[in-house]
């Protein structure tokens, strides 16, 4: 059985890897998305739950530009220059995984004020919780296409050179 990308990414160098990709954005993630929870059905809203959604949608979005801004450099410009991409579940993978990026980051903006400074709370909040949302369905994509065997998907491991990239003329 073989494996994507992304879940090579997080099994190797253990724990490092699982926790710096997986646990701190998905922590940070599942942070917003109960807070925003006590935010949209409890008025008056804490103070508490109010600074730990703020704090958390600060910086998940940062340190997911990070994460965006490393994993490009270190897989997905050499994974595409050489073509040693597992096929589509491979990407796709690793593709929803990176989109991450845009809600994680248009949290930050809009806890900066950087976008929607002069809404509403009510629109801000509409916003936010739509973007929890979307991360939510991103993240698991990226996850169920990380589970899948590329083989099953499709590729074919005996069109791989040594280096560990495709064959010349071949696609998958």
């Amino acid at each position: 059985m073989g494996s994507t990308h992304y879940m090579g990414l997080l099994a190797a160098n253990q724990p490092w890897n699982l926790l710096l990709f997986m646990a701190v954005p998905v922590i940070l993630a599942e942070t917003i998305a109960v807070s925003e929870l006590a935010i949209l059905f409890r008025r008056p809203v804490s103070p508490v739950v109010a600074a730990v959604n703020r704090y958390a949608g600060l910086v998940a979005g940062f340190y997911f530009l990070g994460v965006l801004v490393y994993l490009t450099k270190h897989a997905v410009v050499p994974l595409t220059s050489t073509g040693g991409w597992r096929g589509w579940a491979d990407v796709v993978a690793v593709g929803f995984y990176l989109l991450g990026i845009v809600p994680l980051f248009g949290m930050s903006l809009l806890e900066t004020r950087a976008v929607g400074a002069g809404w509403d709370d009510e629109r801000r909040l509409k916003v936010h919780a739509s973007l929890v949302g979307l991360f939510l369905v991103v993240a698991h994509i990226a996850m169920i296409a990380g589970m899948l065997d590329p083989a099953v998907a499709g590729w074919d491991p005996t069109h791989v050179m040594d280096d560990g990239s495709a064959m010349e003329g071949m696609t998958h």
